[in-house]
């Protein structure tokens, strides 16, 4: 097994992005006093936790939160409990969690977090014995393998990725932009485990090793479609004669300079995947390429069954400008919410050389004071009326969506339908694409300030939302409504539901979300998990202790009733440099007792942020002895 090695973002306290409130601010005297240097925290001298040195303090705690982890631990390891105790009912079963793990090499360049290499990560629990496991590797995607000797140990960049600019080695004309890198959501699916990107198609890895064994190609149709299933699947654009020829000859251009030139895949499958549970289907959507370029959204819809057969595929092309993230789904429609963008010249013309990431070529469209939603047909012969799916839904404000917790759809004696989603949104004067987690290409460094916006603009940040929307019998919408889920106005991200209730009416929300408690850190990163309850509106909290933070909250299902099972979520306990596997309750959630289990990840194991992740019950994965 390899020694642990620790390699941070920051060598310095980088330039604000926007001016600080005033109590966080801190004189140069005393950032030159009390900061300490990169090799000292390096080898674990840690910034002392005093009331006059909250801000030192909050920049080194974030700058923990994204420390790269070399180390893979081929063989699981047992966890120690360090608070409670597994339950005996505890289903058996993996919670993988999917992430970066690298975001510095051996030769001066740092990408951003969302550019680092796929680092999964492995719970194996078994209740019945009262013991968990862990296990951590990289996903072995060809740039991976081209970046990392494996006989060193050592690592050089080559690839640019989408929103970093390489320090060292080629940089002006540097061609390798799409890097999969395989680690931003995980699937268990039949038998096939994959690690997702925005940008290509997943990987797959060996459930029991974590090996991996390659590109899994979702596109690939082993078997016709039967006529039934796309009966009016495939829609196009209708747009006029001129415009869809210009539309035409740029996508003729753009292709093989994306393609060829830039290696881009043809479809760009979305990292988010729904599954109904009803239905017991995987649900994936794609974009082409060239979409993100051009104002046309083409989106392939794709549901397998268990044996990831093929069931259903459907085509929608709409005449807009659109980056789409997340997204939804109910009983009769995909939901998209149209996240406007728009080319920028100047940035895409420096993108092109190298001299700024390639997402430089974007930025956001805030052109229209209301956000468009699209309702497209999942099964058009069961869509009543005849709306025009191409004219949106246009809700009364402006909203940026990032991850959507649910949605559900309920139709009166009338034939009126009413639809239900639940999301986190942001404000678009407050995203941007070249600054999510505070990162700053130029200065290759995080600042923690991005995320932590100045008092009385908390508003701009993610915050959970429900958004109603009505439709007469004849499909005409009638009334679009969007409001503070359960008037819960803080910070919060990572909505999460029992996964049974995914596409069905839901009474729990769970979603991180932060306690305000830390002075200089009041918004991001999260230290607290939220349950909703959308029925009567209650809202009930848990946090953590001071210093440690908390990535997306899973929920396992154990009994009938929808908050009978356990949440898990990691605790990233910064100041000592350790990672916990947390176990609550539920029920318990705004209790004192509401922690089952709290696990211990070993010291030269410690991980950065996760992204998302995945419960795969199995029996047959409960732990050996």
């Amino acid at each position: 097994m390899q020694t642990a090695s620790y390699h941070f973002l920051p060598a310095r306290i980088p330039a604000p992005v926007r001016k600080p409130p005033a109590h966080r601010l801190l004189p140069p005297a005393k950032i030159s006093r009390a900061l300490t240097s990169t090799a000292e925290v390096a080898q674990g001298i840690h910034v002392p936790d005093r009331e006059d040195d909250d801000a030192i303090a909050a920049f080194w705690d974030y700058q923990f939160l994204f420390v790269s982890q070399r180390s893979e631990s081929v063989d699981p390891v047992s966890l120690r409990t360090v608070e409670g105790a597994i339950p005996p009912d505890f289903p058996p079963g993996t919670y993988y969690l999917a992430g970066p793990g690298l975001f510095s090499d051996d030769h001066g360049s740092t990408v951003h977090p969302l550019d680092g290499h796929g680092y999964l990560r492995a719970f194996s629990i078994d209740g019945n014995a009262g013991e968990a496991r862990f296990s951590a590797r990289y996903v072995a995607t060809d740039a991976q393998v081209e970046e990392h000797d494996r006989e060193t140990g050592s690592w050089r960049f080559t690839h640019r990725g989408p929103f970093s600019v390489l320090r060292a080695g080629r940089k002006i004309g540097n061609t390798k932009v799409m890097k999969n890198v395989a680690n931003t959501s995980v699937l268990k699916w039949g038998a096939h485990l994959l690690c997702l990107w925005e940008g290509g198609n997943p990987y797959e890895i060996e459930p029991g090793t974590l090996d991996t064994v390659g590109l899994f190609d979702v596109f690939q149709e082993k078997e016709p479609v039967p006529e039934c299933h796309v009966s009016g699947g495939v829609r196009q654009f209708s747009g006029g004669g001129l415009l869809r020829l210009g539309l035409d000859v740029a996508t003729g251009f753009l292709k093989p300079i994306l393609h060829g030139v830039f290696n881009m895949p043809e479809k760009r499958l979305l990292s988010h995947y729904k599954i109904d549970a009803l239905r017991n289907r995987l649900l994936v959507i794609a974009c082409n390429a060239e979409d993100m370029l051009l104002p046309l959204s083409n989106f392939t819809f794709y549901e397998f069954d268990l044996d990831f057969k093929l069931i259903q595929k459907q085509e929608f092309s709409i005449p807009d400008h659109l980056m789409i993230h997340d997204w939804a789904f109910t009983d009769t429609h995909y939901v998209i919410f149209g996240n406007r963008i728009k080319l920028d010249i100047p940035g895409s013309m420096l993108a092109v050389t190298g001299l700024s990431p390639m997402i430089s070529a974007l930025s956001v469209n805030p052109s229209r004071s209301t956000s468009p939603v699209y309702l497209l047909p999942r099964f058009p012969d069961k869509v009543a009326g005849n709306r025009d799916w191409r004219v949106p839904v246009e809700a009364p404000s402006q909203l940026w969506l990032l991850h959507v917790g649910n949605a559900f759809e309920q139709r009166d004696e009338k034939g009126n339908l009413e639809i239900q989603i639940y999301a986190a949104a942001c404000s678009y004067q407050w995203f941007n694409f070249q600054k999510m987690f505070g990162y700053d290409w130029q200065s290759a460094k995080l600042d923690p300030s991005f995320m932590n916006v100045r008092e009385g603009e908390e508003a701009l940040l993610p915050h959970l939302v429900r958004v109603g929307i009505e439709l007469n019998a004849d499909g005409v919408s009638r009334r679009c409504s969007v409001e503070a889920l359960n008037q819960w106005n803080r910070p919060s991200d990572f909505p999460a539901i029992n996964p049974a209730f995914s596409g069905a009416r839901n009474t729990y929300i769970y979603a991180a979300t932060s306690s305000g408690s830390r002075r200089s850190l009041p918004h991001f990163p999260f230290d607290s998990i939220a349950k909703l309850n959308v029925s009567d509106g209650s809202v009930s909290k848990w946090s953590t202790r001071t210093r440690r933070f908390i990535g997306e909250p899973i929920f396992v299902p154990k009994g009938a009733e929808e908050d009978d099972g356990y949440l898990l979520v990691v605790e990233y306990a910064v100041s000592i440099q350790k990672c916990y596997l947390v176990i609550l309750d539920p029920k318990r959630i705004g209790r004192a007792d509401a922690v089952v289990a709290k696990l211990e990840v070993p010291k030269h194991l410690n991980f950065p942020l996760g992204f998302h992740g995945f419960w795969a019950p199995d029996v047959s994965n409960s732990i050996k002895r």
